[in-house]
């Protein structure tokens, strides 16, 4: 397994971690803090694993496929828990993860045909806004930052709709040629 895949799986590892500190008390004041490093930490090797993976030419099937399970995995998971804490609307994330399902979907039935469908650009900005947004709302600042917090929830819901749009328009073929 190379480096890029060893940051993808490190990063589900975190993952764990990350919500029982997100939803307990057992580090007090401080959970919130754990909590923000080891997503900031899981957030980065996302961009790490890719870098390295391109720079280095070690692009794998593996990766193309893991790596957005990753993201998902971890982004899907900290706003979980912010409704939890109520700090993100349910029905904005249920938007979230339905896209989720249902690009995975696209990809298992892609794969079935020996195709594998690599993360897009408005599917990596998206990622990076619901990132940053989720980075924000663990800090809950308040004050102005609530605006900055608003902005960052609409621009990531819009950017979840936009690139659901468009890996449905660059794969249609998919649909035709996976049966369904």
């Amino acid at each position: 397994m190379n480096l890029p895949n060893k940051l993808t799986v490190l990063r589900v590892v975190m993952v764990p971690f990350f919500v029982f500190f997100m939803l307990t008390d057992v580090g007090g004041a401080a959970n919130k803090w754990i909590a923000l490093v080891l997503f900031c930490v899981a957030s980065f090797t996302d961009f790490l694993d890719g870098q390295i993976a391109r720079k280095n030419n070690l692009v794998t099937n593996f990766g193309k496929f893991m790596d957005p399970l990753a993201d998902k995995l971890l982004v899907c998971s900290a706003m979980i828990c912010l409704i939890e804490m109520g700090k993100l609307s349910a029905w904005i994330v249920i938007i979230i993860i339905a896209r989720e399902f249902i690009i995975s979907g696209f990809r298992l039935v892609a794969s079935d045909s020996g195709i594998v469908i690599a993360a897009s650009y408005w599917g990596k900005f998206k990622t990076v806004f619901q990132m940053a947004m989720t980075i924000v709302l663990i800090l809950d600042f308040g004050g102005v930052f609530v605006w900055v917090e608003n902005i960052l929830i609409w621009v990531s819901l819009a950017l979840t709709i936009i690139s659901l749009a468009d890996y449905v328009m660059k794969n249609k073929q998919v649909l035709t040629q996976g049966g369904m």
